[in-house]
């Protein structure tokens, strides 16, 4: 039986963390437990960002992850605007930038990830480029987000897509340029790619696949034009750049853990020191006989609480279900399971509802579902795929077919 004295200390302060530090008090943990977070603001929610706090709908105070009375009831320590500058593990001890040393007997990396940058050769220091990330990020983002500018997305990922909906519901002109053949090229398959690029064509705007970007270009350092490599020129006066994440490893490399793919750990979310855990974005763990590292809340969640757990003496290895949502317009894309190695797609509609969604198979089996609009898709897709059950792809693929009726025992 673990210790529920022991002083728990949490690198980062954002949904896994928070997940981490509100289930071991609910598995009755007394010890000390603090939050360190780097930003000025409480634990809040991410997706909202590039969403409705960038258009307004989200005020600041309906992003927090908890009031500030829930921190003070909990007895959780939240240290805001503190950067962790090293970890001790032998002295078992954190050190900030302000100088001070936090003590730890178990220590939690939720780090977390940094969007990828452009080399400083093509960015040039201009001003009217931004990546989303952060409150910061949008907060900035935002005053420039007025109709009838123009703004160009690098990346055609899903950060880029619903940043792309964002401009062009508030009347930016935009355009698109992806590097891949195809939007979603990484993640989803050319059914998914095209129903969104019609989608976002629908609403004005305009996609360039299989682009490179050469440079911006600015006067008097504030951006006026994208080039590409082929000299085509395209005037903007904002750019957003979606080219992916990096897992925050630094603090973890400096002292001597495991880097794959993230900071390593295993199934029970523990690192290769015994006395420190890595949890959500930052993290890999072992999946089906391979390592993998997941970037979604629902993930961070559970990889949270995983970890509580197992510091609280309760713990069993992690068992990931993977789920995603993407918001683009009036579409609300939900993702179950991986599809990683497919070898087959189905599709189901449009329905009458506008219902749409893509059936990814292995070997016979179904691995995931993209469900756009189409709830019921999801929800049986997710609790197939979860109790390891499938359905035959040709019924999948009859319309006629009564989804419901395949959760049906027999």
């Amino acid at each position: 039986m673990a210790d529920p004295t022991l002083s728990v200390v949490c690198i980062g302060a954002g949904q896994a963390a928070l997940s981490c530090a509100a289930k071991l008090r609910a598995l009755g943990h007394r010890g000390a437990i603090t939050l360190i977070g780097d930003e000025p603001h409480l634990p809040y929610q991410r997706p909202p960002l590039s969403k409705k706090y960038l258009t307004g709908e989200m005020p600041l105070d309906r992003l927090l992850l908890r009031p500030p009375e829930w921190f003070e009831a909990q007895a959780v320590t939240c240290l805001t605007g503190e950067r962790v500058t090293a970890i001790d593990r032998a002295g078992h001890g954190v050190a900030l930038a302000s100088g001070r040393s936090i003590p730890y007997d178990r220590l939690v990396l939720a780090t977390g990830c940094t969007p990828r940058q452009l080399p400083a050769s093509v960015t040039k220091g201009l001003s009217g480029l931004h990546t989303v990330r952060n409150i910061s990020d949008i907060d900035r983002m935002a005053l420039e987000f007025r109709d009838g500018a123009r703004a160009v997305v690098i990346g055609g990922g899903y950060i880029g897509l619903e940043a792309a909906s964002v401009a062009a519901k508030r009347g930016l002109s935009v355009i698109i340029l992806e590097a891949a053949s195809r939007i979603l090229e990484r993640v989803a398959c050319k059914e998914t790619s095209a129903y969104f690029e019609s989608l976002h064509r629908s609403h004005g705007v305009e996609i360039l696949t299989s682009v490179k970007l050469a440079s911006f270009e600015g006067v008097d350092g504030r951006l006026t034009e994208a080039v590409l490599a082929d000299g085509r020129r395209f005037p903007c006066d904002v750019a957003i750049i979606g080219i992916g994440v990096m897992p925050n490893t630094e603090l973890a490399a400096a002292a001597g853990l495991a880097i794959e793919n993230g900071i390593a750990v295993d199934a029970f979310c523990r690192t290769s020191d015994p006395d420190i855990f890595a949890v959500g974005d930052c993290a890999s763990f072992p999946y089906h006989g391979q390592r993998l590292r997941l970037e979604s809340v629902p993930h961070a969640i559970a990889h949270g609480e995983a970890a509580a757990a197992v510091i609280a003496g309760q713990g069993q290895a992690y068992a990931a279900k993977p789920w995603f949502w993407s918001d683009q317009y009036d579409v609300k894309l939900q993702i179950a399971g991986l599809n990683l190695g497919y070898d087959q797609v189905v599709t189901r509609g449009p329905g009458a509802t506008g219902d749409y969604s893509v059936w990814y198979y292995r070997q016979g089996q179904l691995i995931a579902v993209d469900a756009a609009n189409a709830a019921t898709a999801y929800m049986v897709g997710k609790r197939l795929i979860e109790s390891g059950k499938t359905v035959a792809a040709d019924r999948v693929g009859d319309s006629s077919e009564d989804m419901k009726r395949w959760l049906v025992p027999g």
